[in-house]
């Protein structure tokens, strides 16, 4: 009974029950709209594009007829801005299934938002749902992995969608074990979960896990499944060990100024032995995806325990991302890297900020109006500089192949045809749909940036990157949620 007190109830959004996922730059854009009501139709008609759709199916029906399900997920575009896939236990592994079971969410339960254009067909809802069964089956199996924090990345995404959309309880099952699993990392003496076994760059090396205890700001989001899972099996250790993390991130990880750290290094009895990046520009620069995983980390983990430190800490975080955005409102990969000409810009940590951004808005939308609409308009400011610069136009359309489709039938005056075949072909001009998809970018957003730290094993930036889409796609399902969008 104590651990039911203890744990939150879910949030109820249009009669179906969800969990959550889910100072101003002066120089920025503003963005009109009506306060409390709908965000810009401009932005709505980037969010919801029928080209977001093609993008993520494109990719996705690659695998359509394989022998088995697929073993190499999407993380980057290399030039040609084609995917570069990764082995099934690399830590991105869950985002584009997270992002076939978004796409699946908008067109159960927003079904105008999935497909806009009437005329236009898309994807039916049973060939998406075998999309999100087939692009998961054999990512169950990370939900046993005990070496490392990401395995909240690599099962969450899809998973809750997939218990809360239908009830599958194979996902069910995958994400309790998920969150025993990194609940194991977690030392009473650190009163931590440990991020990394071990770590290696140009300039340092960590491969002795009794003498290095490693924790990343990135592993704020990782709580979520702990929260999730402690609420729906009453389990209050896995809630317990959620907010002890999230309180030594608070101590340690943040700065005076509010910027954040990337990694902590602890002794094996708790006491801070370095810190440094991973990622960043320098071991003193805020990496502006690490500062962005701290902004929705800290709301989700309020959204569950609405312990206002937890509120503050998050509004900190946020007002710090926002103070050093650049004018178009879209961050560089580091908010401390000199900025010239070849800088490389995060559109990643944009979208992860934006949805942290949104869940500030929802906390303070009843009861401090002004500072929830700054932070809605925020967020809405970057989206804006985001679409208006750095979406990746796609020079192809849904359409339907009826060649085949008149079948000779008994009796003679039964229908003729079967429907169609959802094909991508070739934009008018364009001769053959293998040429058309040859120059169609496989993601949505562009200028993303993975890493570009002077002194790691590999640097690459200003590419397409799974995860930026994921959170620009989870992001205008938020704003479904909350009513922000009108049809």
């Amino acid at each position: 009974m104590a651990a039911k007190r203890t744990l939150g109830e879910p949030v109820v959004a249009n009669g179906h029950a969800h969990t959550s996922s889910h100072a101003r730059s002066k120089r920025a854009r503003t963005i009109s709209h009506t306060p409390n009501e709908t965000i810009p139709q401009s932005l709505a008609n980037a969010l919801y594009a029928e080209s977001n759709v093609l993008k993520i199916w494109t990719v996705a029906r690659k695998a359509l007829g394989s022998v088995h399900p697929p073993t190499l997920f999407p993380e980057y575009t290399g030039r040609d801005k084609t995917y570069v896939y990764r082995a099934l236990d690399f830590w991105t592994s869950g985002f584009f299934p997270g992002s076939l079971y978004l796409l699946l969410e908008r067109q159960i339960l927003y079904p105008a938002f999935y497909n806009r254009d009437s005329g236009t067909p898309l994807p039916h809802r049973l060939l998406l749902l075998h999309l999100c069964q087939w692009w998961t089956a054999n990512l169950h199996q990370n939900a046993a992995k005990r070496d490392t924090h990401d395995v909240g990345f690599m099962i969450a995404p899809w998973a809750i969608k997939a218990w809360e959309l239908y009830r599958d309880p194979q996902s069910f099952g995958s994400l309790v074990l998920a969150a025993h699993s990194l609940a194991s990392r977690f030392d009473e003496r650190v009163q931590s979960l440990r991020s990394w076994d071990v770590c290696h760059t140009k300039r340092y090396s960590f491969a002795d896990p009794s003498t290095d205890f490693l924790v990343i700001i990135d592993n704020m989001l990782n709580l979520d499944l702990l929260f999730w899972v402690a609420r729906d099996t009453g389990d209050a250790s896995l809630y317990d060990i959620a907010v002890a993390h999230a309180r030594t991130t608070q101590k340690h990880h943040i700065r005076a100024d509010k910027s954040t750290c990337h990694v902590v290094n602890y002794h094996s009895d708790g006491r801070v032995k370095a810190k440094f990046t991973h990622q960043g520009y320098s071991d003193d620069s805020c990496w502006s995806r690490g500062q962005s995983w701290g902004m929705l980390g800290f709301m989700q983990t309020y959204e569950w325990t609405k312990d206002e430190s937890f509120l503050q800490t998050a509004r900190e975080l946020s007002d710090y991302f926002l103070e050093h955005l650049p004018e178009d409102a879209v961050p560089y990969w580091d908010f401390d890297a000199p900025v010239d000409a070849s800088c490389p810009r995060d559109t990643s940590a944009g979208m992860v900020a934006c949805c942290g951004l949104v869940l500030l808005y929802k906390a303070l939308k009843d009861t401090d109006g002004k500072a929830a609409r700054h932070y809605l308009e925020s967020a809405l400011r970057i989206l804006d500089g985001t679409v208006s610069k750095f979406i990746n136009p796609s020079p192809a359309r849904f359409d339907v192949d009826q060649t085949g489709t008149d079948l000779p039938t008994f009796p003679d005056n039964e229908p003729a045809k079967q429907p169609g075949i959802l094909t991508v072909p070739a934009k008018e001009g364009i001769k053959g749909a293998s040429t058309t998809l040859s120059k169609c970018p496989d993601t949505i957003l562009d200028a993303a940036t993975v890493c570009n730290y002077e002194f790691a094993s590999r640097r690459w930036a200003d590419h397409g990157l799974v995860y930026a889409d994921y959170y620009f796609l989870l992001l205008g399902n938020m704003l479904l949620d909350l009513g922000l969008v009108s049809r």
